[in-house]
């Protein structure tokens, strides 16, 4: 049975997450689960959102998938209730799990637009307290703590994540291009102070395809691009992130890529490399003798689930800042056959880059060990 660190699941939020946790005069204002047309639905003052459809399928056949379900029943209780998540993944041999937030996005960019930031910033530090308390807390064994932002402003940003260090938390979760939902980009010096802190407590930053805001959509020109074409955003944003000063004054700060592949590193870091060298003069950018591979080698860390054909390339990088991800309870989710995709993609390589990619990168980059009773307790389970 292979041992699996999961460093992309996906939390979709139970209708108490703010009710319960806003001061009273926000509640009303906060995002709550209302009944519309038979449907369940996020609203919140200014907005109203569906979060669930293809973001909780897990469990169920391919051929019932589409926009729904539609209400918290129509899913698997583990899409958001942890000691069913917690039951789920284990049974599945995933014995570690980092999940990102749904209706704040998955970088958290959603509180960004609330037009009242004081209601945005309570919002931002209610879901952190479910995260860290409840969530977290139904399962510490299995669950890493993370923690979303104000990305409105670095230094509410700051706070609010040595707050929530302060309470356990492993990691953060960001956009992987803050520019495209209308924030400050990672070249001008903005995000220094995060970057700081993050390297100073050894958090890492997460970044989720789709952070930046691009959406899956069944309607439009191009329907579901995004599911075909995951790859490219990840490429984009982290060459972007490789080329900024960011990495090359904080070179010990670590940004994690989720469900982004890995089949195209190779191709887009040799094209930096050469575009690097070709340009860095006249372009004036400081720390020029280090080029774009040499950050991504040093401080990032990319993520597969199912990829044979980029599984080949690994070399080309580096194993071991290769990461597994389940993506549960998301489309991508190998989940309930985890350890049957796993044998799939891992047939032949050698058990010591088996371990490497499958839990010891992610146990040393999260500070977060995998329970050796659970892992000994599940040995050998039929799953």
């Amino acid at each position: 049975m292979f041992t699996l660190f999961s460093v992309d699941d996906h939390i979709v939020e139970p209708a108490h997450v703010w009710s319960d946790r806003v001061p009273s005069k926000f509640k009303d204002r906060a995002p709550h689960v209302v009944e519309v047309d038979g449907r369940q639905m996020w609203q919140w003052e200014g907005g109203m959102e569906i979060t669930m459809g293809l973001n909780a399928v897990a469990g169920k056949p391919r051929e019932e998938w589409g926009m729904e379900p539609a209400r918290f029943e129509d899913m698997i209780p583990g899409c958001y209730n942890p000691e069913e998540r917690r039951k789920d993944l284990l049974s599945n041999g995933i014995f570690a799990s980092v999940s990102f937030p749904t209706l704040p996005g998955f970088g958290g960019r959603k509180f960004a637009t609330f037009e009242d930031k004081e209601l945005a910033l309570v919002c931002v530090q209610a879901w952190n307290d479910f995260m860290l308390e409840e969530w977290c807390g139904t399962a510490p064994d299995v669950f890493v703590p993370m923690h979303i932002l104000p990305v409105w402003d670095v230094d509410l940003a700051v706070k609010e994540h040595e707050r929530c260090v302060g309470l356990g938390s492993k990691a953060i979760c960001f956009i992987e291009d803050p520019q495209v939902v209308g924030l400050p980009n990672f070249h001008a010096g903005y995000w220094e102070p995060l970057f700081a802190a993050a390297q100073a407590d050894e958090t890492p930053i997460c970044m989720h395809i789709g952070s930046g805001g691009a959406q899956v959509t069944l309607e439009g020109l191009n329907p579901m691009t995004e599911i075909a074409a995951a790859f490219a955003n990840a490429a984009r944003s982290s060459v972007n992130l490789m080329v900024s000063p960011l990495l090359r004054k904080y070179p010990d700060a670590k940004v994690v890529w989720s469900e982004g592949g890995i089949g195209w590193i190779p191709a887009a870091i040799e094209r930096a490399d050469r575009q690097w060298e070709r340009h860095q003069y006249w372009s004036h950018l400081p720390n020029a003798h280090i080029k774009p591979s040499e950050v991504a080698g040093r401080s990032m860390y990319f993520c597969m689930i199912e990829e044979p054909v980029g599984i080949k390339y690994r070399h080309d990088f580096r194993v071991d800042r290769i990461l597994w991800e389940s993506d549960y309870p998301h489309a991508d989710t190998p989940f309930p056959k985890t350890q049957h995709a796993a044998k799939q993609v891992f047939d032949g390589i050698s058990q010591e880059e088996i371990d490497l990619i499958t839990h010891k990168n992610a146990e040393k980059l999260f500070r977060f060990p995998i329970s050796q009773e659970l892992a000994d307790a599940y040995a050998g389970s039929p799953v």
